[in-house]
């Protein structure tokens, strides 16, 4: 069976007197919008002793203790002692936050936020915790402090990320995740939804800031937990993936940031992402492709690909039957697919006798592998493939795709691409825009073997 995820609102205010007069009401609607779970965040010593307390008294509440950057003025060496013994004491203690840097607002002077940012960065390194970063129009300042506190030896969140697509790959680089808020959903906000098409949303979390920040259509009353729901709608929607994926992948992050929970570590043959089903079926790749994330991690869009064998028919026909209602069978797990031929062909026949869309994503060395044109031994049996082409020239090519092929490798992929349309109806050449790629003339070279050209974000490489 397939596991089922809830979502998680990964930083929630909900101790105030806002939520006093309908609490058990709100954490029912959080419920019926399929939130499981939620981190209340302290921003003094009075909300991290709530945040605690609630989170001691509800199962699904887990909580985070801090002092905000505009009561900084006010921390003593006694305030220290008190979030730390909160931190080892309560078991339900999951970050340090939320602590920052806030140069907007100015509520306590610059000189003293960043001592205290400083310092609850080092309390988070001695007690073993990540942190949830406040940075509003400081981004230089807290990018300073994070590299020089060695604060990626814990890790944290930037949560209400505020700057540009530069800042945010920054963060992710050092190890750091990105939290969206209901402000992706303004009209006016098109810098976020930019950082949002362009970070990979393995590194992404989603949240209220309840009671602030209410996401369109609600903007202008309270924001909750419920509406958690509204801004990974929202992403989904930028990232072109279902409210499911969304749910699965921002969840999995949750889990794995904060070591809150199991993380799941059953190895899928058949996953969903969109309305796709994916396979599984080998973790061999042809190439080692500099872009790929398998060498860091084995969980691609919230499923966990490592296999401990190469499963057979009748497993991948078993894993296939455990979903319903999706629009084609893909084969694409953690690994090149058509390194297991005989058995693409065999489950491709048994899809076809059911009326299955088929597609193959591959990195089109498979002639090469075998020394013979295997396209044909397909007709009939696959709709579509797609061909990670990557690259104008071979120099290119060898540099990103690191092919054990050597001059043959780009060459191969060519010739598999002019090749294919003559067994395959539909036949799609796909680059990996990383930075400094042509991409216009790997749309050339495409359309020069005369097949359709697509772009596959690098945020979205997995």
């Amino acid at each position: 069976m397939t596991q089922k995820y809830t979502l998680i609102d990964s930083h929630a205010h909900i101790y105030g007197p806002e939520f006093k007069e309908d609490f058990d009401d709100m954490l029912k609607r959080a419920e019926d919008a399929d939130v499981g779970q939620m981190i209340v965040v302290g921003t003094d010593l009075e909300t991290s002793k709530a945040a605690c307390d609630l989170a001691n008294r509800y199962d699904n509440l887990f909580c985070a203790v801090g002092i905000h950057p505009h009561d900084a003025g006010e921390v003593t060496e006694e305030s220290y002692e008190i979030i730390r013994d909160l931190a080892c004491t309560c078991p339900k203690v999951v970050a340090i936050g939320e602590i920052g840097l806030d140069f907007y607002r100015d509520r306590s002077p610059r000189h003293l936020q960043e001592e205290v940012f400083r310092r609850f960065i080092r309390l988070a390194r001695e007690v073993s915790l990540p942190i949830i970063i406040h940075d509003r129009d400081a981004h230089e300042q807290v990018m300073a402090i994070v590299r020089e506190e060695e604060a990626a030896a814990v890790g944290g969140v930037f949560h209400c990320f505020s700057g540009d697509l530069q800042l945010a790959q920054e963060c992710i680089d050092l190890g750091f995740y990105i939290s969206i808020p209901g402000t992706v959903t303004y009209p006016s906000n098109d810098a976020l939804r930019q950082v949002v098409k362009g970070i990979k949303i393995e590194r992404m979390l989603v949240e209220t800031d309840c009671p602030y920040l209410t996401p369109v259509p609600h903007r202008g009353k309270r924001n909750e937990p419920a509406f958690v729901s509204i801004t990974a709608s929202k992403v989904a929607e930028i990232k072109g993936l279902s409210l499911e994926d969304v749910t699965r992948i921002t969840t999995n992050n949750v889990h794995t940031l904060f070591n809150m929970g199991t993380k799941d570590q059953k190895a899928r043959i058949a996953y969903r992402i969109r309305n796709s089903l994916y396979l599984n079926i080998t973790n061999r790749c042809s190439n080692r492709c500099s872009f790929c994330a398998k060498f860091d991690d084995f969980t691609v869009k919230g499923h966990y690909l490592l296999l401990d064998h190469e499963p057979g028919f009748s497993e991948v026909m078993a894993a296939i039957a455990e979903h319903h209602d999706y629009d084609e069978v893909v084969f694409c797990g953690y690994g090149e697919p058509l390194l297991r031929l005989d058995l693409v062909k065999e489950v491709a026949a048994e899809l076809k006798k059911r009326d299955i869309r088929t597609r193959i994503n591959t990195d089109g060395q498979a002639n090469l592998v075998y020394g013979r044109n295997i396209l044909p031994e397909l007709k009939g049996l696959i709709d579509c493939v797609s061909v990670s082409l990557n690259a104008a020239d071979a120099e290119t090519y060898d540099r990103l795709c690191r092919t054990p092929f050597s001059s043959k490798g780009f060459a191969g992929v060519c010739e598999f691409l002019r090749l294919a349309p003559a067994s395959i109806p539909q036949v799609v050449a796909s680059a990996v825009t990383v930075p400094g790629l042509d991409v216009e003339k790997v749309r050339e070279l495409a359309s020069s073997l005369g097949v359709t050209f697509r772009e596959r974000e690098y945020a979205e490489v997995g």
